[in-house]
């Protein structure tokens, strides 16, 4: 019999708060990161969900002396520092890191490699900071690194090479990441839309969260969340497009379900990718539909956090525990009228609901796609 493994704890830093409560309380609000931004010279503003540069340092300085850390670094820091104060560090810790792009700013106006563009040297910085004792591992496949990296602790705990975990991820906004998707022509002129007839592409976001896992839980533990089944399948389909048979997302979710023993109509939550974007959007509609989920209630939180790259699976995973904690399903923002060829039930207003199994999926470029199944203990 396989070992079980829990999320016992988690926080996270994003444009709507610092830690964990004021994201909740803002949420409950309807309130919104996604702002006007003027971020590239000589380009229009445009919609995006971006932390204060001097807040965050100002809450940076509040916790921290040392000041030789990138922007990125400094959210990594803030979300993972309760963690760390709360769980001991051992040989059988791991650390795992997920992020799509890390500090790819460092790269303006530079000749040379700086050391903290590779991922593997950022990592370390911020593992040899809080003292872990084993090499940290990094997750970076596009936009389901957030959700894989859960995948990873659970397989690597669950193979006994560790007895628990931290897991952090975060993404921020650059010119790169901007201009990548800007030649895609995939930014919303608007606030994004997930799901909704008129939604016209995404928003960029930026965040940092962080997760702790374990197999041995104690009695001191406010809650915990059982990590039944995990699954991550490449369709192959396109360097960017999403499948539009939803192949990948559709293998994903019923290995996921199917190693969690959980069929479609136990699913109380569907927290889901939910970009904006023509094609993701479909094809998500297109895989609940075929996994017989198209009655879940489901969100996206883009509408709220932006696109937060490979920060967003961890993220909204978050999110998703937080309203089964709190039996408090959150509204898919800015979704007024169905924009998919197949339905959804697509959540419009904060509903009380009794949440015990949540299915986290997320998907991204290169036919990357996965999908975790949490369980309320």
């Amino acid at each position: 019999m396989r070992e079980e493994v829990y999320i016992t704890d988690y926080n996270c830093v994003t444009p709507l708060g610092f830690d964990l409560s004021s994201n909740w309380n803002a949420l409950l609000e309807g309130k919104s990161g996604v702002a006007l931004h003027k971020i590239i010279e000589n380009q229009e503003p445009f919609y995006a969900s971006m932390i204060d540069f001097e807040k965050l340092d100002e809450e940076f300085n509040k916790n921290f002396n040392n000041h030789n850390f990138t922007r990125l670094e400094k959210m990594f820091l803030l979300s993972l520092k309760p963690l760390v104060e709360k769980h001991s560090i051992s040989e059988d810790t791991a650390f795992i890191l997920s992020t799509t792009k890390g500090n790819i700013s460092l790269l303006k106006n530079q000749k040379a490699l700086p050391e903290g563009v590779f991922l593997s040297k950022m990592a370390q910085k911020i593992a040899d900071f809080f003292g872990f004792k084993t090499k940290p591992i990094v997750v970076s496949n596009a936009c389901v690194s957030g959700v894989m990296a859960i995948a990873v602790a659970k397989n690597m705990i669950q193979s006994g090479k560790y007895k628990d975990a931290f897991v952090i991820a975060g993404d921020e906004i650059s010119e790169f990441v901007i201009s990548g998707f800007n030649s895609f022509q995939a930014i919303g002129i608007e606030i994004c839309k997930p799901y909704d007839k008129n939604r016209n592409g995404i928003n960029i976001g930026e965040a940092t969260a962080a997760v702790y896992i374990t197999s041995e839980l104690n009695q001191n533990e406010k809650f915990s969340f059982k990590v039944l089944g995990d699954s991550a399948i490449n369709d192959a389909n396109h360097i960017s497009g999403p499948s539009r048979t939803g192949d990948g997302l559709f293998a994903s979710i019923r290995n996921a379900m199917t190693e969690a023993n959980v069929s479609a109509e136990k699913i109380d939550f569907i927290s889901a990718h939910g970009t904006a974007t023509i094609y993701n959007d479909e094809m998500e509609a297109i895989a609940f539909n075929r996994m017989e989920l198209q009655n879940a209630p489901l969100n996206s939180m883009k509408g709220y956090y932006g696109h937060c790259l490979g920060a967003s699976g961890l993220l909204e995973s978050i999110i998703s525990m937080e309203s089964a904690l709190n039996n408090m399903l959150i509204p898919s923002k800015n979704f007024k009228e169905t924009g998919t060829s197949q339905p959804l039930n697509i959540i419009k207003e904060n509903q009380s609901a009794e949440i015990k199994y949540i299915l986290k999926t997320a998907s991204g470029f290169g036919g990357c796609n996965a999908a975790i199944i949490l369980e309320k203990c």
